[in-house]
């Protein structure tokens, strides 16, 4: 018998992202699927749709058969985060996996590699803060913190507060 769709889901996104076998940041993966990805800059958009695009790659390559309102619902912010550090990954030749820690740990999600019940209001917040625009102007609290930028990091898209990113590491 087959697992739920959403569970097989769940757990082909997990693996691109976690050491087979491994289940740290379980529960914290968990929590980010459950979480919506709403985007406050219009064009950051574009990044909720790469994050459902994910479902197109896996029914290709498991051959799932799923219903169209699978596609409808909304964006996860585990999906979104897979879906940039894909993104990052072509641009940048880093690896997804090492984009993705990268975004966790500048979100300061990355020490919940267990969570309890005590944790949830502190990830709940960081999402919430991170979603809503709530962090720094110079990004930190966010995916991208600068050390120097002339721009506000919560007004700009999230291309763009990459891009930015890139270029003061030299990673570009």
């Amino acid at each position: 018998m087959r697992e739920p769709i959403e569970n097989e889901y769940f757990n082909w996104l997990c693996a691109k992202v976690l050491e087979i076998g491994s289940t740290t940041y379980y529960d914290l993966l968990r929590v980010l699927h459950r979480t919506e990805f709403v985007w406050v800059v219009p064009a950051d958009r574009h990044r909720a749709r790469d994050g459902v695009a994910l479902r197109q790659d896996f029914v290709r390559e498991t051959g799932v058969e799923v219903g169209d309102e699978w596609e409808l619902e909304p964006c996860s912010i585990f999906e979104f985060l897979i879906a940039f550090a894909k993104r990052a990954s072509f641009q940048t030749d880093i690896p997804t996996s090492d984009w993705f820690w990268e975004f966790l740990t500048n979100l300061q999600l990355d020490e919940f590699r267990r969570v309890s019940r005590a944790d949830m209001p502190v990830i709940e917040e960081r999402l919430y803060n991170f979603i809503w625009r709530q962090y720094n102007p110079d990004g930190s609290g966010g995916m991208f913190p600068m050390m120097q930028t002339q721009n506000d990091q919560r007004k700009i898209e999230l291309w763009y507060q990459f891009s930015e990113y890139t270029i003061e590491r030299g990673l570009y």
